[in-house]
């Protein structure tokens, strides 16, 4: 039997069946984000009941949580981007929250990582190549890039609040550090160190300076002039930044304006001081 050629209208269907089914994939979570999700219960758990060594159970909590929140600010950037007209978003894969799709992983997820153990700071990722040409007015930019620092902001109110409540003190798991029972349980401790690296990640993105999420908002309003002189230079913002925090009096300057936004939510740089003690368990 000769077969019957499709319609017109069965082509239709059949692209915009096809199309549907391709935006879904597009934004289906990645398997990689479970499975972050899955290790920030799983060492969270294990934090609250006890089990297993706090310490390291305290160093998987942070790291997992830093990694998904590292996934969540890209996402923030995404999706502010593809309401604001970039339609190529999700063809990227940057609504699926795997933090593979970035476009740079070392610079937007493995030295993040590397800098939170190693050097107890919140590393501002960031690679989500947004094509700014399908993107029209200069209010959108600026949230576009406000948006992954807002993601910080909204974590860091979570987490503080919980902690600053009491939400998650067990009188019967207390800390103990050279024989010394503290009024303090492991989770509340781990909490507030992860909350530590949000605000200090927030600060820094929020910073004016080229290559960082705070230029990106000022950057549609400056002229065209400025914004060509300042072009060359933002390869070299972060670094900069950087390079400045390492400078003892810049350094404790920064963190007092850190401690002193915990504070604000009543969680004293004590308890962000005993997190960092249990996160550094190979050192103890």
């Amino acid at each position: 039997m000769p077969s019957v050629p499709p319609t017109s209208r069965s082509l239709s269907i059949m692209t915009f069946a096809e199309a549907r089914r391709s935006r879904s994939e597009d934004r289906r979570i990645s398997p990689v984000f479970w499975v972050l999700l899955a290790v920030l219960g799983t060492s969270g758990w294990a934090v609250w009941s006890g089990y297993g060594n706090s310490g390291f159970g305290v160093f998987l909590f942070v790291v997992a949580g830093w990694m998904v929140s590292l996934c969540l600010h890209e996402y923030g950037h995404a999706r502010t981007a593809l309401h604001g007209g970039d339609i190529s978003i999700g063809a990227k894969g940057y609504l699926t929250l795997n933090p593979l799709k970035y476009t740079n992983v070392l610079f937007s997820f493995v030295l993040p990582v590397v800098f939170v153990i190693l050097g107890g700071i919140g590393l501002p990722g960031g690679a989500v190549y947004i094509e700014r040409h399908r993107i029209q007015g200069r209010l959108k930019h600026s949230l576009i890039s406000a948006a992954g620092p807002l993601v910080n902001v909204l974590f860091a109110g979570v987490l503080l609040t919980a902690v600053g409540a009491g939400w998650f003190d067990d009188p019967d798991r207390l800390i103990e550090i050279g024989g010394r029972t503290l009024d303090l349980s492991p989770l509340p401790a781990a909490l507030a160190y992860l909350a530590m690296f949000q605000v200090s990640a927030a600060l820094l993105n929020l910073l004016p300076v080229p290559g960082l999420d705070g230029y990106g908002i000022v950057e549609p309003w400056l002229s065209p002039k400025v914004r060509r002189a300042v072009e060359p230079f933002a390869m070299y913002g972060m670094l900069a930044v950087f390079a400045l925090l390492w400078q003892p009096q810049v350094n404790r300057l920064f963190f007092d304006v850190v401690y002193g936004i915990t504070e604000l939510f009543g969680v004293d740089r004590g308890v962000i001081w005993i997190g960092d003690y249990l996160f550094r368990f190979w050192n103890h």
